[in-house]
């Protein structure tokens, strides 16, 4: 705005639309510690301002260990499932649901009755993504019955626990630090599999292609140890029965849209509910999935096989119109991960024409 020095009208030019819309950020995790500590719950951006706070804790350092950022933690009496679900609701004063705060939420180590679905049922509130700990020392038998019954498209469970140089440590707190360090890498949409495990000296139980071959169809991702390349998570999915959403990438993609639409389009609240807004609405959106698009985040070779947006009298009748609602359809494509890469090889002969 420019200096007004006399009294008088003053013309300005100014942009009709909104900021453009952004993305909400992720790689945030939110960790429930069983314990009495009165410090703060964060956010803490590395180790040593995690424990300048706190009583030292594996989980927070495994967390930042493995690439990540930013830290909340709540702290439960217990280890009852009860406590736990009452320390992640804790966890909203944070952030207000979401945007500056955890989209990954987890109860390192904890397994007991009541624990799982606390988080699960957190996380399908909130568009959080929840990351379940087994008990340790389970064998295939075992993990697949602590499995049983668990059914969420936000949740995703990894086993065997990791060995570390300072003992045996469940997977949660990497695995949270790794989703974390993809996010900042690649983005969001880029599944959080075939990642180095970045403290891990193995593993407690050395997984099978067998085993593997039961516990991926059931949504159990293993960790693995391969020959010259390391100890890396080797499965993506979530614990979904819906094939739709089976990828952990995927959904979290889809919450992670949800959330910047949701944030980007606040603005609306209030406006003129008629065509110059949905034009607004319309070309808005469009301008963030295409970015999306471009950034390699949807399948499709140009934009119209990407995604869609319609927000428009196809949308709304007249009584939504009356009654103040805009109604935005918006589909979209999400890339999935190659999870089977499959190499065919034909004999050729040498006098072949090609």
């Amino acid at each position: 705005m420019g200096e007004f020095l006399h009294p008088g009208m003053f013309v300005e030019e100014t942009g009709f639309r909104a900021k453009p819309i952004a993305g909400v950020p992720t790689g945030t995790a939110g960790f429930v510690r069983v314990s009495t500590d009165p410090a703060r719950p964060g956010p803490f951006t590395s180790v040593q301002a995690f424990e300048q706070n706190n009583v030292p804790w594996d989980a927070a350092r495994a967390f930042f260990e493995e690439g990540g950022k930013r830290l909340f933690v709540a702290h439960a009496a217990t280890a009852d499932g009860a406590d736990v679900a009452a320390a992640l609701a804790g966890l909203d004063a944070a952030d207000a649901v979401r945007p500056g705060g955890p989209d990954i939420v987890a109860a390192p180590g904890l397994a007991g009755p009541g624990i799982a679905p606390a988080l699960i049922a957190h996380a399908e509130a909130r568009r959080r993504f929840a990351l379940i700990d087994p008990p340790p020392r389970l064998d295939v038998a075992g993990v697949r019955a602590f499995r049983t019954g668990l059914d969420s498209s936000h949740a995703a469970l990894h086993w065997p626990w990791i060995v570390t140089a300072a003992g045996t440590e469940p997977p949660a707190p990497r695995i949270a630090g790794i989703v974390a360090r993809v996010d900042a890498e690649r983005g969001v949409w880029k599944a959080p599999a075939n990642e180095m495990v970045r403290g891990a000296t193995g593993v407690d139980h050395a997984v099978t292609k067998t085993e593997q071959d039961i516990l991926n169809l059931l949504g159990i991702n293993c960790l693995r140890s391969f020959e010259g390349r390391g100890h890396r998570v080797w499965g993506a999915r979530t614990l979904s029965s819906d094939p739709e959403r089976k990828y952990v990438s995927v959904r979290r993609q889809l919450d992670w849209l949800e959330c910047s639409l949701d944030a980007g389009l606040a603005w609306t609240v209030f406006e003129s509910n008629d065509e110059p807004l949905w034009a607004n609405v319309r070309a808005m959106v469009t301008d963030f999935l295409t970015r999306q698009w471009q950034d390699g985040a949807l399948q499709g070779d140009k934009p119209e096989q990407a995604f869609f947006v319609h927000a428009d009298r196809t949308t709304m009748t007249q009584d939504d119109i009356d009654n103040g609602r805009l109604a935005v359809l918006i589909g979209v494509a999400p890339v999935k991960p190659a999870e089977f890469v499959i190499i065919r090889i034909g004999l050729w002969t040498a006098d072949r024409k090609t």
